[in-house]
């Protein structure tokens, strides 16, 4: 996310299969259709919002790309080394824990590739102001993800280094296994607050609208999260049970995040 943050919906809903029998009359690659649909959904009026429809288009579109229609190959389950497709050597594969692929990056959206090795973590992290679409390519991902209690509940903290916590409601705990429908996450619903860990090797292409952009507002946070009994005297919990809450500190960027830029050799897109 640090990655992406330092670089710098009118049309009706489309059928699956329909969609999928409209490309095969097309010379146009899915890549290319993603990108011209992104670029008339996401507009600098309507980046506050996506309306219903589009997203719908949207998922109907992602929900049918494998990894070959943004170059990649998948990765062996006994090779959880990754990334031999962007052909880094033996002891660079060992070194690099995850690549990101950019594909293309605009003021209005980005679309983009995370590719992890067995184990490799995303940590909890925000989305502000943010849609985003999320297709796993292959392999196998946990996703683990809140959204906020509104309105706002925040505590003091006695641990150290974290003078507040707030809470939050788990609304995503599962593994996602490719072949598998596409997640969108909203600026206030969805698990706008996400984390990725691989449980195998896999690949998820992500569209997010509008990127993130700090001058702007759109700063990517990492936090923490501790379970509602941590801290949870006195706070009241209207709706569910406590295993869905937990409390969240904003931490700095990990350590351990470490991310290496890999080179696009899918489909070329007109711009």
């Amino acid at each position: 996310m640090v990655f992406l943050q330092q670089k710098a919906l009118s049309a009706l809903y489309i059928p699956k299969q329909k969609l999928h029998m409209a490309m095969n009359n097309t010379n146009s690659p899915k890549v290319q259709l993603l990108y011209d649909l992104c670029k008339s959904t996401f507009t600098p009026s309507s980046l506050s919002s996506a309306p219903s429809q589009p997203v719908h288009k949207l998922c109907s579109l992602l929900d049918t790309f494998g990894p070959a229609d943004v170059g990649l190959k998948e990765e062996s389950p006994n090779d959880d080394r990754g990334h031999g497709f962007f052909g880094l050597n033996r002891v660079a594969r060992w070194a690099q824990p995850i690549t990101y692929v950019d594909i293309h990056e605009c003021d209005s959206f980005t679309m983009c590739i995370f590719c992890f090795p067995t184990s490799a973590v995303i940590p909890l992290h925000d989305h502000p102001g943010m849609t985003v679409f999320s297709k796993v390519l292959y392999g196998s991902m946990h996703v683990k993800a809140y959204d906020w209690v509104e309105p706002a509940c925040i505590k003091e903290s006695q641990e150290p280094g974290c003078p507040q916590v707030r809470l939050a409601r788990l609304v995503v705990d599962k593994v996602l296994t490719a072949p598998c429908g596409t997640s969108v996450l909203y600026p206030k619903s969805g698990g706008n607050l996400h984390c990725f860990t691989a449980v195998a090797p896999c690949a998820v292409l992500d569209v997010l609208a509008p990127p993130y952009r700090e001058d702007l507002g759109r700063k990517c946070t990492y936090y923490v999260d501790y379970p509602y009994s941590t801290f949870g005297n006195g706070a009241q919990i209207s709706n569910g049970k406590e295993e869905e809450y937990a409390w969240l500190a904003e931490i700095e960027t990990p350590d351990d995040l470490y991310m290496r830029s890999g080179v696009y050799v899918g489909p070329s897109i007109r711009v």
